[in-house]
């Protein structure tokens, strides 16, 4: 029996469950695009210093980011957290490969998920924000790259932290405040140069400096460069680094979910 065909139609199919479920939707449009108007109306009438963007065009990528970061990295781990309290990690167990089904089927659904918020962010971005679609074929290659690998990058980290916290309640205690500092500290919603140069170099480790590197590279004009580090968008070590994150992420999650699993 082949697991990744099965894997997939469980995620597809609890996806499609979900998107049935006015309730969930309803989440969804409330807790992302409600947050990004919420920033936007606030904080995005000035300028990007140094340039003649705005705050609210320089934040979309950034919040773009975030969304996929905070998927993989905080929901996920609930998720699993949640089905190991119920008993659906026992039950899964107890099938040929239900474990590897189950894991691919909450990647899928993860997946759908960032995809389904990255579209309703940028379809709220166009008019709001005055963001502009890729303009270049490039630029499209860019978007598809940052978002896979910025999934990738974190998928797998979400995973693992699912399986070694006690519970759905503590899983979203333990990550929001560490989610929040990293996107006050990545650059994602104001530029990082005004920011201590230790806390750049800590941002710097995280894939969520680069996942929203990549995306302005997408969505910004040169312009902006005058406010990146550097004054330049490094995209071959954006890529490297969101790579080792997913390489590693892969190869440990496997390794410790069944150490989990064991005992």
């Amino acid at each position: 029996m082949n697991a990744t065909p099965l894997g997939l139609r469980r995620g597809w199919t609890e996806q499609l469950n979900l998107w049935s479920d006015r309730k969930e939707l309803l989440n969804a449009l409330i807790g992302t695009v409600g947050t990004y108007v919420v920033l936007v109306l606030f904080i995005g009438g000035n300028n990007v210093p140094g340039t003649s963007v705005s705050m609210a065009a320089f934040m979309t990528p950034g919040f773009l980011a975030f969304a996929v970061f905070s998927t993989g990295l905080t929901v996920l781990p609930t998720l699993i957290a949640a089905d190991r309290e119920e008993g659906t990690l026992m039950r899964a167990r107890t099938l040929p490969r239900g474990i590897r089904v189950y894991l691919t089927g909450r990647a899928v659904t993860t997946l759908l998920t960032i995809a389904l918020n990255a579209a309703l962010v940028l379809l709220v971005a166009v008019p709001l924000a005055g963001v502009a679609a890729p303009a270049t074929p490039a630029r499209w290659f860019t978007l598809v790259w940052v978002l896979v690998l910025g999934a990738l990058a974190v998928v797998p980290i979400g995973a693992m932290i699912g399986s070694l916290v006690s519970g759905p309640k503590t899983a979203a205690a333990m990550l929001a405040l560490p989610a929040m500092l990293l996107m006050l500290i990545s650059g994602v919603m104001f530029p990082l140069e005004s920011l201590p140069g230790v806390v750049r170099g800590i941002a710097q480790v995280f894939p969520l400096y680069w996942q929203g590197l990549g995306l302005r590279a997408v969505f910004l004009p040169d312009s902006v460069l005058a406010a990146e580090l550097g004054h330049s968008r490094p995209l071959g070590r954006a890529a490297a680094v969101l790579g080792a994150w997913a390489v590693g992420g892969m190869v440990l999650a496997p390794w410790l979910l069944r150490r989990v699993r064991g005992r």
